[in-house]
């Protein structure tokens, strides 16, 4: 298999994910039953771009490729993305050199499924999850998924985590414990001293020199987030809420605001390479307070 295929491939399966985490979230809107079951269950809204449009002189030099965000607003999800971009193009002088393999050629090719749900209930707990192929010189995949409880529950954090360490048990090229660290590290807010949320797995330069198996790996994190987080939220989205938790959600938002506009890696990729910005800053919550 060339790298033509193996991109193609690769980016299939992203939108392939996206189809069905999708249809899995319409479904949970269909079946609510909670405190504001009389609005009309959420559908998803698919609007493509191209970086051609979104680059407008953006560091992330010449601009190609494109997305489709997939975003719903409805009565379980406040609003959730599920995104899916493409794109190609030449790394500026000042950010290749952040990138393995592009210090010397500056093109690249990165393909990926992005996503991030905010919750009406703030017993159902916020969630991120993205999986990405990316391709310099070198190539490598990357990627994780994690949750943000307002109120935090053993039992669902065990079972997030459970799915991810089965899924990297099932695969000799990942390693659990690893990128369970990687993820505490990596989700840490410096500047507040704690963590974002609970935790989960993240891992990144995946290269294990078998190519198929590194691709066969990234599917079944993509799966078992899919699985794992549909399944806490419909044990916990019929739960009613009172205007104090509320209140206590919106300013836990806060601290995900801040990580994501300070330290969050993919943002940052996104906009150096001339990304859609909405589709980028779409992990921003839709309403959030400061004490």
């Amino acid at each position: 298999m060339n790298d033509a295929d193996r991109r193609m491939k690769a980016t299939a399966w992203f939108e392939s994910l996206r189809d069905s985490i999708c249809a899995a979230f319409e479904a949970i809107e269909q079946d609510y039953r909670g405190p504001l079951s009389d609005s009309a269950p959420g559908r998803f809204v698919r609007t493509p771009w191209t970086r051609d449009d979104a680059a407008g002189g953006a560091p992330g030099g010449t601009p190609g490729g494109g997305g489709v965000m997939a975003t719903m607003k409805g009565r379980v999800f406040e609003k959730v993305g599920v995104n899916v971009s493409t794109v190609h193009g030449t790394f500026s002088e000042a950010f290749r050199n952040e990138i393995p393999g592009a210090a010397e050629d500056g093109r690249f090719w990165a393909s990926g499924l992005s996503l991030v749900a905010h919750m009406h209930s703030p017993h159902v707990p916020a969630a991120h999850m993205n999986t990405r192929h990316v391709a310099t010189a070198k190539s490598w995949f990357g990627g994780g998924g994690d949750l943000t409880p307002t109120f935090p529950v053993a039992e669902d954090t065990q079972h997030f985590h459970d799915a991810f360490r089965q899924a990297c048990d099932a695969h000799a090229v990942a390693d659990y414990q690893r990128y369970k660290a990687w993820c505490d590290e990596y989700f840490f807010i410096k500047h507040r001293n704690e963590p974002r949320g609970v935790g989960g797995i993240f891992f990144d330069y995946l290269d294990s020199g078998d190519w198929t198996a590194d691709f066969a790996f990234v599917q079944d994190v993509g799966r078992a987030f899919g699985r794992s987080y549909a399944e806490i939220v419909r044990g916990r989205m019929n739960e009613g809420w009172t205007a104090e938790q509320k209140e206590h959600q919106l300013i836990r938002r806060g601290r995900y605001v801040e990580f994501n506009l300070l330290y969050d890696r993919g943002t940052r990729f996104g906009l150096m390479t001339g990304g859609n910005p909405d589709a980028i800053l779409m992990s921003m919550p839709p309403e959030v307070r400061w004490p």
